[in-house]
């Protein structure tokens, strides 16, 4: 694979890698899964230990995890955006099945799938690998300098001996660049699971050649997982006890609402059967005031839940972003969940999300020192882009006609790959610690 480069994009939901050699477009690594071959791999992991031969452990990453876990749900332990804790401190390591796995375990765990379901298209080693980062990592004081440590062990061990990261935006728009045909400053809005990432870059031809100058960055840590706590928030956590009361000493008590905080996070639901609080959830059926609404929890936690209802509420919002009502429905073993939602009732649920997105691409101008009408075009892209109520925040700023979206899952590593032709990398990309 000598003379190719390499892009990266490991999402908090998929993961795309996409090549570029010399000249020419970059081209995506594609995997030959059981439905079909696909480009957007999704970033989760599965554990499987068989009850009767705990000691035959099988991981397995992607479409293949999903599988497993819909297999064997009983048996398969599911973890799916991880990536949302790379940044945290508080995050030191989970059990799976009776081993210890750091971030940097469980990203280097899956880096390496990712090249073994890849086959000969990730054979050898490239000249060059730019891996995507977010402006602003997910979580509560989120430390960077972690996050990058923790990646920079993983992608070692995937053999890749340099490493550059260059912000996701930024990769989306070198994608877009291509496209254009006059010199231009272009507002990029990245909006993926966990963070909304924004860039500006001016782009000018130059002796032939397309010369692009960083002008500004923002970014925040909610996306798509937030939109989808939100649904569960309103709809299913009720349903599961939240709001409920228990009696304890002859008094009537609220359920924790901490209980709940864990659906905010798919990695933390997965982890949670574990936990301190999963015992205490289990004692709390004996004392609640409505006690199958604890069991309710009880079930949708022990049987592993979690990859349904996300697929359930992913459902919805796929449909109220091109409907004004869907119907939401989450059906897994005992527990039945069917409503109608406006799409006027979800855009109110996130309207706390939807301000700090807001006032993450105002911060991207004034960071550029533009006012909107100093932006040429704007591209969106991520799967959050779709959702009109995000779109409206970029159509209340810029004229229709300069905004564009697409490619929402395959820009940032095409872009990413394609950043690596240029002469000088120092202003575009960084190293680990630097």
């Amino acid at each position: 694979m000598s003379g190719y480069s390499l892009g990266i994009d490991f999402g908090t939901t998929n993961t795309v890698l996409a090549l570029a050699d010399a000249n020419g477009p970059a081209r995506l690594v594609t995997f030959p899964a059981p439905e079909g071959e696909l480009f957007a791999f999704r970033s989760c992991l599965s554990f499987h230990a068989p009850a009767e031969a705990p000691q035959d452990r099988q991981i397995a990453a992607g479409p293949w995890a999903i599988d497993a876990y819909v297999e064997d749900p009983a048996e398969t332990r599911f973890i799916q955006s991880f990536k949302s804790f790379a940044a945290q401190e508080s995050f030191t390591e989970t059990q799976i099945l009776g081993r210890r796995y750091r971030f940097e375990d469980l990203l280097s765990t899956f880096l390496l799938k990712v090249r073994d379901y890849a086959g000969g298209a990730l054979s050898g080693l490239p000249d060059r690998v730019i891996v995507g980062r977010p402006v602003t990592f997910v979580g509560g004081s989120p430390k960077e300098s972690l996050a990058l440590e923790r990646y920079e062990i993983a992608f070692q061990r995937m053999g890749v001996r340099e490493v550059l990261y260059a912000y996701e935006p930024v990769g989306a728009a070198f994608f877009f660049a291509r496209a254009l045909k006059e010199d231009a400053t272009v507002l990029v809005g990245d909006f993926g699971g966990g963070t909304s990432d924004f860039s500006i870059i001016r782009f000018e031809r130059h002796g032939g050649e397309m010369r692009a100058i960083p002008l500004g960055r923002a970014g925040v840590g909610v996306a798509g997982d937030a939109f989808d706590y939100r649904i569960i928030d309103s709809l299913v956590s009720p349903e599961l006890g939240k709001g409920s009361s228990y009696e304890s000493f002859g008094k009537v008590l609220p359920i924790p609402n901490r209980y709940y905080a864990a659906f905010a996070r798919w990695d933390q639901l997965a982890m949670m059967r574990a936990s301190r609080d999963m015992r205490e959830i289990r004692k709390l059926v004996r004392e609640a005031v409505e006690p199958e609404k604890i069991t309710r929890l009880v079930e949708t936690l022990d049987e592993n839940y979690g990859y349904r209802l996300y697929r359930a509420v992913s459902k919805l919002k796929e449909t109220l972003s091109t409907e004004a009502m869907a119907e939401f429905r989450f059906e897994a073993g005992s527990i039945r969940i069917v409503r109608d939602v406006a799409r006027a009732q979800f855009e109110g649920w996130i309207a706390p999300e939807l301000a700090k997105i807001e006032v993450a691409v105002d911060q991207a101008l004034a960071d550029a020192g533009l006012p909107a009408g100093g932006i040429d075009r704007v591209f969106l892209t991520g799967g959050s882009s779709l959702v009109p109520a995000v779109r409206a925040i970029f159509h209340r700023r810029f004229e229709s006609g300069r905004i564009e979206t697409g490619a929402e899952l395959e820009s940032i590593a095409s872009g990413l790959a394609l950043m690596a032709r240029e002469r000088d990398l120092s202003q575009w990309t960084a190293r680990s610690g630097t």
